[in-house]
């Protein structure tokens, strides 16, 4: 995580307005609308974090998805200054909040795919990196960390169809969709960065190979449905 808000930051260092207004290499997003999400992403996090260490599991957003939608409509907008530092402001008070967590209190279940706090540290691991790339400024799936595209993979995997392998071939490595107790219908062998992008949805160094295709890749995992209530 830390690495990954390093990247980030230096990254943004030097970014101009322009540069914050021009497309990302997300259709219909400028960097403007990644950075709002990022920024937005913390926050949210923070706040069902701080609510779960009270004993509370609050929804991902009160007004569910459209909410989300608007938040980042609303501020894709500022200025590179304003995104920078709103970025680091929101990632601080993440970070603060994850720091008074105890032990026990990683588990404490929050509304945000129905999984804990824990869970919700992975998730900023991959948002940050995977959206590193969406900004379209020079980083690319060459500079994921090793475990990042193999968590990637774990998290994705159900995009496949049943029956199908990848074999991450710079790490002898492999992943079974729907169980590994038969053999595969097909294999897919590329690195572990390029088979994680590919499983993303982004464009991979050296793109994945298979001898009977790529397959076609089903929807993003789906968030579960919310419900809110105090812990017992």
């Amino acid at each position: 995580m830390a690495e990954a808000q390093r990247v980030l930051r230096g990254l943004l260092a030097d970014v101009d307005d322009a540069q914050v207004r021009a497309p990302s290499a997300l259709s219909g997003w400028s960097r403007g609308h990644v950075l709002a999400h990022l920024t937005d992403n913390a926050r949210m996090f923070a706040r069902l974090a701080e609510h779960a260490l009270r004993g509370e599991r609050v929804p991902t957003y009160d007004g569910g998805q459209a909410e989300r939608d608007a938040i980042i409509e609303a501020t894709a907008g500022r200025t590179a200054a304003e995104h920078r530092a709103a970025l680091a402001g929101h990632t601080q008070a993440l970070m603060s909040v994850w720091s008074r967590a105890k032990a026990e209190d990683w588990r404490r279940p929050v509304s945000f795919r129905d999984a804990d706090i824990a869970a919700t540290v992975f998730a900023r691991w991959r948002e940050v990196w995977i959206h590193l790339v969406d900004l379209d400024l020079g980083v690319g799936p060459a500079a994921w960390p090793t475990e990042l595209a193999g968590h990637a993979l774990d998290f994705l995997l159900g995009r496949l169809p049943h029956g199908t392998c990848l074999v991450a071939t710079d790490l002898d490595r492999r992943w079974h969709a729907g169980g590994g107790e038969t053999a595969p219908d097909r294999e897919v062998r590329g690195s572990v960065r390029d088979l994680a992008a590919w499983l993303a949805g982004r464009l991979p160094d050296s793109p994945p190979h298979s001898p009977d295709g790529l397959p076609e890749l089903g929807p993003w995992p789906p968030h579960p449905s919310q419900q809110t209530d105090r812990m017992v």
